[in-house]
């Protein structure tokens, strides 16, 4: 790990050495006296209610003579100056930097030196010359600085390579963060370097738990793109590798499917179920549903008021109005429908919205704010208890994503031919059918299962959910799935078909915009936002996964049937390397 402001590509210039001042050196409130803290907060109390105790004396006194309360003598000026001198200091007590700023000059600070020699007011300007901030991938990367008198720098062994502390600053900031007077989570916003902030906060982890990070990389990554939108307190990347299943032949059209994975046999699986869909002409997918939900709770005071609520939003001659201002949110946002459900007292509201190519969780959201705002004039009474009742729902198995759907619902087939389950697929039509329906239909129904009755479709929406820079939680609900197979022809041919009535994906925002989730999806054709037809990109991606799934499902089932499955797995599933000499 280097903590440096330069990329890894260049080669580093040190800085020069300036005026160094180490950042837990700040003056503290109780140094406006040289006693103990305890002594000092002892002292002021006393002189505070003592004086206040004498003036409130003198005054009720000037007030029973009447005597004039501004004419005052010279212990009752002693005694209000005592007065804002002890309430200053016990407001202090309850705000340091209040105090600091009466009493003390600031301390100097590294990060907003206000140094007045010359070499030092040079530097600052070089490091704000960027022209953008860090963040949407932009290259946050400092100017060139002139050469100067290198510094000793200091050795550290926790990675592959030496890790080398850049500068003698570095070094303070790193004991900073360890000593707790620099928020680690700040450090973007205060060096303006995301990758130096980085390593900074990876080498002060390592010293606070005094575990090394050495096989997790910190170099090769561009930390500007996940600022603000990825991930917080970054310290390096986890790797893992992207195989490529296919072509997967899908409504006429060839895709290979990048799928992300640590499971050995999957990818390999369902490339053997491509090859078997792709030699039997094509799967034929049917985007049923494109709706995003989100489903705040609101509570009245009787079930009464719940009631005329819901009947308010179900009556079609307000859907309009409900519409125009659900739509203000977005250009893409347009309100398709309002389920309510009551409990007691409570309404649960099910907005449904398209989002185009965005997944849209945050589109709907907003759009759902509006509509609660716009509801509160004429149902003053409702109490808004959170914008999510997990009605919606949200990463969570639930009944109503199985039945209503939620994101894309997709149902993909395929008609293998007989010769190819034989000859690819090494089983039978027959063996085939019987497995699907007393393992994926029987076999789920008495596990109880939700929205599972399939072999193994989480494993193919993950692995593409990761590869293409989805939420890998929405697993959960994308990954309900239906297998259905059954013999036609006579019981020559299979005929294979998933029903998948929850997909959530998108091509913009989030994970997508990183280089390699990027690189994945230009793979696939659905990069980005669609120009000819808003939300097009993500449907077709919604579509491939069901494929992928189906090519998954048919592999899969293949070697149970002909009982393959423990001898794949220690073919492609174990490895013979000693992977812990490997890594060292």
């Amino acid at each position: 790990m280097e903590a440096r402001r330069r990329s890894s590509t260049k080669p580093i210039q040190s800085l020069k050495p300036t005026k160094t001042i180490p950042l837990e050196d700040h003056a503290k409130a109780s140094d406006a006296l040289p006693l103990p803290l305890y002594i000092t907060n002892a002292v002021f109390f006393t002189l505070f209610f003592s004086v206040v105790y004498f003036l409130l004396s003198r005054w009720r006194e000037k007030i029973r003579t009447s005597t004039p309360l501004h004419v005052v003598n010279f212990s009752e000026i002693a005694a209000i100056f005592a007065l804002v001198a002890s309430f200053i200091y016990l407001l202090g007590f309850f705000g340091i930097d209040f105090v600091q700023s009466l009493i003390l000059r600031p301390s100097a600070d590294v990060w907003n030196s206000e140094d007045d020699e010359e070499e030092n007011e040079v530097l600052l300007r070089k490091e704000d010359a960027r022209k953008v901030p860090c963040g949407q991938a932009l290259d946050c990367s400092l100017p060139p600085l002139p050469p100067s008198a290198p510094i000793v720098n200091a050795q550290k062994v926790f990675d592959e390579k030496h890790v080398t502390v850049t500068t003698e600053e570095d070094e303070e900031i790193i004991k900073s963060v360890v000593a707790g007077t620099t928020p680690s989570y700040s450090l973007e916003s205060k060096l303006g370097d995301c990758k130096r902030a980085a390593a900074i906060r990876r080498e002060a982890l390592q010293r606070l738990t005094g575990k090394s990070l050495s096989g997790l990389p910190l170099d090769g990554f561009d930390y500007e793109s996940i600022l603000g939108q990825c991930c917080e307190m970054p310290v390096g990347y986890v790797q893992i590798p992207v195989g490529i299943a296919g072509p997967l032949l899908l409504n006429g059209k060839e895709y290979s499917v990048p799928m992300a994975t640590t499971e050995g046999c999957l990818v390999a699986s369902a490339n053997r179920g491509c090859k078997a869909i792709h030699l039997s002409g094509g799967a034929t997918s049917v985007l049923l549903k494109d709706g995003m939900t989100r489903a705040p709770v609101v509570r009245f005071g009787t079930a009464k008021r719940a009631a005329d609520l819901k009947l308010y939003l179900e009556d079609p001659d307000n859907s309009e109005t409900l519409a125009v201002v659900f739509n203000r949110s977005s250009r893409f946002a347009r309100l398709q429908g309002i389920k309510c459900a009551i409990a007691g007292k409570n309404l649960y509201l099910r907005f449904s919205c398209s989002t185009g190519d965005a997944m849209g969780m945050n589109m709907v959201s907003k759009g759902v704010q509006n509509v609660l705002d716009f509801l509160q004039t004429d149902f003053p009474d409702m109490d808004v208890i959170g914008i999510s009742g997990n009605y919606c729902s949200d990463k969570k198995p639930a009944a109503v994503n199985w039945i209503e759907g939620r994101g894309k619902s997709v149902v993909c087939e395929a008609i293998i031919k007989g010769d190819l389950v034989r000859k690819v697929l090494k089983t039978s039509v027959e063996s085939l059918v019987e497995l699907n329906m007393l393992k994926n239909l029987t076999g789920s129904a008495m596990a109880g299962a939700l929205g599972g009755f399939n072999a193994h479709a989480s494993n193919i929406v993950t692995a593409v959910y990761i590869a293409t820079g989805q939420d890998p939680a929405q697993n959960v609900e994308s990954s309900h799935c239906i297998t259905m197979m059954e013999a036609i022809n006579d019981g020559k041919d299979l005929h294979v078909s998933v029903t998948m009535p929850s997909i959530e994906v998108g091509t913009v925002g989030g994970g997508t915009q990183l280089a390699s989730q990027s690189a994945c999806l230009n793979l696939l054709g659905v990069k980005g936002a669609s120009k000819e037809s808003p939300g097009a990109n993500s449907r077709v991606l919604a579509s491939i996964v069901a494929g992928a799934v189906l090519a998954g499902e048919l592999s899969l089932m293949s070697a149970l049937a002909a009982g393959q499955l423990v001898r794949s797995h220690m073919k492609y599933n174990r490895s013979s390397k000693d992977v812990s000499k490997a890594s060292s």
